[in-house]
């Protein structure tokens, strides 16, 4: 490329852009939108990481904190931390069941010492000071607590055998973020007012956190690698300040990764838009082109000037993009920042920025080069004809080559981007499904329109859309793409929400049992089982030996190093053992040990997991439990099945190498809804110590995460269908000149303007109908795999919401076409005729 020539183009270029951009409004548009949706998006996660990392240590409590499982600190824990600490803080964290007469409520405990928060305050209401409220035999409750038992301030209420007394309502506790999933709302008390209770005994489930604040300048990482060398055996786990809510920090990565993913969508349907309105805006400069190849332009030159006009203005919309996304973002930081249940702190953020800036620019470049490389097919000797109409549908070999390399592209930066390069492929053969099926039906429904037109010859108005639609100049094509895409995505994500509910609502319901009941002690194990196996109601009891631990190593190797980050090393899992093969049990490899052996440990694992973690037969696993560490040899795998929950451990040992260990026992009770109240009340009240689990309150709380989820990602899926509604008005702008012709001659021939609005509702109502059913059926191939492959549920069809989605690509196009119908009915015949002669 010459300089001379590039010159020439910028002149030629900056000339043309003089005129204006109305050819280009919605080329900018959907620029815009695309950008400033996946710069909101990514503008968000940005700054909800940035709070998290500089409230790290109040979300965490303290600087650091060491976690054990069903245990307190030894002596050696204890003077290590005392002696790099500033300040110590020890809290114990449980499950436990709160009591107001026939009223029972789970509730999560945290019993707090004195020097409790290290960092943070806590809200109370009363707004008075915590040890005030812990006094004695106080306690504060979560609101939504207290309004379960339904009791007031200075009401009493019974945890365990102890009653204690509510002192205020727990507004804010500032470590909550760290809580994690939590079945029950909150009890806050001091740890010596469950002296008596029962609750805190040898073998009962509980984890303890001890919180320090640090020196200035201390270096937490190797801080970090001593306590984890000290104690490497002991089963603790060290987090800090550096990132205080990992949970929460992983989901938001997570989230706003999938939501830029999905943004992706909505340039794919902006890409469709930029491609319609270049095509139109250079079919109306044939005249121009063909006049600059007459005065000797050459080939390049044109082309060059066109790509500079689409840059220049591509560099603008994605300006005005990152303005409106990032603008916005901060605009309503206060409103955002009000709902979210974690410190985000708002600004501007480069990373989300280059992001949005570089899938737009490669999505400009993508979808306007087919457009431009025809430019080189206009030749003086066409000056009175459209050339681009008679131009080869495929450009030559090096822009198809170029095209395939910008796809790569944006392919490795959303891989890169997002970090899930499986997530990113995913989503990229589905738009590529999506486009290649919708721009088939668009062929189709052209044919099939020219075909029957015929048929409508006692029809005038259905006639007449038939004939629009498989006419010259049809804009079936951009409607069915830009809109078709965008009710894809929403059609996915409704299949997938509503199976998911499905699964939960339908299937669970039939398999699963009405209660956990955990904390059980050996010696209550003979009146629990002659209460709830006496029930008539109680169909089903499963019970087993409980404990907790943390695989450590795996053939004398760090854990980590062999199985990397699997789910099943992400802190402590639940153990039991058994004498013999359990009751529905199927032993996959291997085989069980004897009865009565007493040797070595021997363990039994869960099969897919083992699968996934690359263990095999005779592999040496140790679990640390307690703080002692037991190497138990991998003698058999057995299918675990989760999907029910019910009762299944990851492992199994056998009685010898646990049974000396302090622990109690977890049961299963699977009873009529008409029996559970009683069963509750009796079991509790016998049992004071043991928590009672409702399985339905968990299936809610899921359910309820699962709909939160499933608004987010609707959010981001609307922005692809508000993009598409952009193109939609875009083409039936373009296609205005063309219906207003059309009516004219309709109304010269006598037609009047009611079967004239009928026409244009019907082409409208036809191209929506159309485009509802393709986006359904790529939404419920979309929806089946997701449920099939990723959550392995069952999949049916969600017909609610499958109708719903032809009913919106109805109503969109109906409406679209409907606000540019004026302009048609109110022509004069005779003006419109003269202008086109």
């Amino acid at each position: 490329m010459s300089l001379a020539s590039l010159r020439q183009a910028t002149r030629l270029a900056r000339r043309e852009l003089r005129g204006g951009v109305r050819g280009f409004r919605i080329f900018l548009i959907c620029v815009i939108l695309g950008v400033a949706a996946i710069a909101a998006v990514g503008t968000m996660r940005d700054s909800i990481q940035a709070g998290l990392a500089q409230q790290g240590a109040a979300l965490l409590g303290g600087d650091a904190e060491l976690e054990l499982t069903y245990r307190f600190a030894d002596e050696t824990e204890r003077a290590w931390m005392a002696q790099r600490a500033v300040a110590l803080s020890e809290l114990a964290d449980f499950r436990s069941m709160a009591v107001v007469g026939e009223t029972r409520a789970l509730t999560q405990v945290k019993a707090v010492d004195a020097a409790y928060p290290l960092v943070g305050q806590v809200v109370l209401e009363p707004a008075i000071p915590l040890d005030q409220a812990l006094a004695g035999d106080g306690a504060v409750l979560d609101p939504v607590l207290i309004a379960q038992l339904g009791i007031e301030v200075g009401d009493r209420f019974t945890l365990g055998t102890k009653e204690i007394t509510l002192r205020a309502a727990l507004i804010r506790e500032p470590d909550n973020a760290t809580a994690g999933f939590a079945l029950g709302p909150r009890t806050l008390l001091k740890r010596e007012t469950l002296e008596g209770s029962g609750l805190l005994q040898p073998g009962t489930l509980f984890s303890t956190h001890y919180r320090m604040t640090l020196p200035d300048g201390t270096d937490l990482a190797a801080l970090q690698s001593e306590a984890e060398t000290q104690f490497e055996n002991s089963g603790m786990r060290w987090r800090d300040a550096r990132n205080g809510a990992p949970g929460v920090a992983s989901f938001v990565d997570r989230l706003g990764a999938f939501l830029v993913l999905v943004g992706l969508s909505g340039l794919a349907v902006g890409g469709v838009g930029i491609s319609a309105a270049l095509r139109g805006y250079l079919a109306g400069k044939t005249r121009t082109i063909a006049t600059l190849r007459t005065l000797g332009a050459s080939r390049r030159v044109i082309f060059l000037t066109y790509l500079i006009q689409v840059t220049a203005l591509g560099a603008v919309g994605i300006v005005l993009g990152l303005l409106v996304g990032v603008g916005g973002v901060l605009l309503f930081s206060p409103l955002i920042e009000a709902r979210l249940p974690v410190p985000a702190s708002f600004a501007i953020y480069p990373a989300p920025m280059l992001e949005a800036a570089l899938y737009s620019a490669l999505t400009v470049l993508i979808f306007t080069l087919w457009p431009l490389a025809r430019t080189e097919d206009v030749r003086a000797a066409t000056l009175f004809r459209d050339a681009l109409t008679e131009a080869p549908s495929l450009p030559r070999a090096a822009y198809l080559l170029a095209t395939l390399a910008l796809l790569g592209l944006l392919l490795a930066a959303a891989a890169w981007f997002s970090q899930t390069l499986t997530l990113t492929l995913w989503t990229a053969g589905g738009i590529a499904l999506a486009l290649v099926l919708l721009t088939l039906a668009a062929k189709l429904v052209q044919a099939l329109a020219r075909r029957f037109r015929r048929l409508g010859r006692h029809r005038p108005a259905l006639a007449w859309a038939l004939g629009a639609i498989g006419g010259p100049g049809t804009t079936a094509g951009p409607v069915m793409l830009s809109l078709g895409l965008g009710l894809s995505v929403l059609a996915t994500v409704g299949q997938i929400d509503g199976n998911l509910r499905g699964a939960i609502a339908r299937d669970l319901p039939e398999q699963a049992p009405s209660f956990f009941f955990v904390d059980l002690q050996k010696d209550q194990m003979p009146g629990f089982l002659e209460r709830v196996e006496g029930d008539d109601a109680v169909t089903r009891v499963d019970r087993a030996p409980m404990l907790r631990g943390i695989i450590t190593q795996i053939n004398g190797r760090p854990a980590r190093e062999v199985a990397g980050d699997h789910w099943v090393l992400d802190g402590d899992r639940g153990i039991s053992y058994a004498a013999t093969v359990p009751s529905r049990t199927t032993l996959t490899d291997g085989e069980w040990w004897a009865e009565e052996y007493s040797g070595p440990p021997q363990l039994s694992f869960a099969a897919e997991e083992a699968a996934e973690m690359g263990l095999s037969l005779g592999d040496a696993i140790t679990v640390n439990i307690l703080g002692r560490d037991i190497t138990a040899t991998l003698t058999s795998l057995r299918e675990v099945d989760f999907s029910t929950a019910g009762m299944g451990f990851i492992m199994l040992m056998n009685p010898s190498a646990l049974e000396g260990a302090p622990h109690s026992f977890i049961a299963t009770v699977y009873a009529g809804a008409e029996a559970e109240a009683a069963l509750l009340r009796d079991v509790s009240s016998t049992f004071p110590n043991v928590t009672a689990i409702r399985v339905r309150d968990a299936i809610d709380r899921v359910s309820d995460l699962l709909s939160g989820l499933a608004s987010a990602v609707a959010w981001g899926a609307s922005v692809t269908l508000l993009t598409g509604f952009a193109v939609l008005i875009g083409a039936s702008a373009a296609d205005q000149s063309t219906r207003t012709y059309e009516a004219a001659i309709l109304k010269t021939l006598g037609a009047s303007r009611r079967r004239i609005l009928r026409s244009l509702a019907l082409r409208a109502i036809l191209l929506g109908a159309v485009a509802g059913v393709v986006a359904l059926a790529t939404g419920l191939l979309g929806g089946w795999a997701v449920n099939r492959y990723i959550f392995e549920t069952d999949f049916e069809v969600i017909w609610p919401s499958a109708l719903s989605i032809i009913a919106a690509g109805i109503a969109v196009t109906l409406l679209a076409g409907l606000a540019f119908a004026w302009g048609p009915l109110t022509a004069r015949p005779a003006a419109i005729l003269r202008a086109r002669d």
